[in-house]
């Protein structure tokens, strides 16, 4: 169980810093980059899972759950690429930044107690 707390703690940092990313953005996401994405997130410091890869779902520009783990996932992906997202699971948050471009992205993370990188590739469209 508490493996399993980690890897959603960690998720839910990464996304969250993703979805925080993006709601600030003035501008929406044209739907190019809609669809489904699988997102590799790795810890560069503190104590959660070193690498963790879930999936996102991006439906008219707006980042949301694209897998089976209770994440709650919020952000959006301005008309440039620029990403914000912010990711929760119970009282562990996590806001993330980054940008796509095409078939793939990048960006980091950050959490309460750790912080690292994410990428991005899509899976669908």
């Amino acid at each position: 169980m508490c493996s399993l707390r980690k890897h959603i703690r960690l998720g839910a940092g990464v996304l969250i810093a993703t979805a925080v990313n993006l709601a600030a953005t003035a501008s929406f996401a044209v739907p190019r980059y809609d669809g489904l994405w699988s997102v590799s997130i790795v810890t560069k410091k503190g104590d959660c899972i070193a690498s963790y890869r879930y999936p996102m779902r991006i439906d008219n520009g707006v980042l949301g759950n694209g897998g089976d783990i209770a994440l709650n996932i919020s952000g959006k992906v301005a008309a440039d690429g620029a990403v914000k997202v912010a990711v929760s699971h119970g009282d562990s948050r996590a806001i993330g930044l980054g940008h796509l471009s095409g078939m793939s992205g990048s960006g980091s993370w950050s959490g309460a107690s750790c912080s690292g990188s994410w990428t991005a590739e899509r899976r669908t469209s």
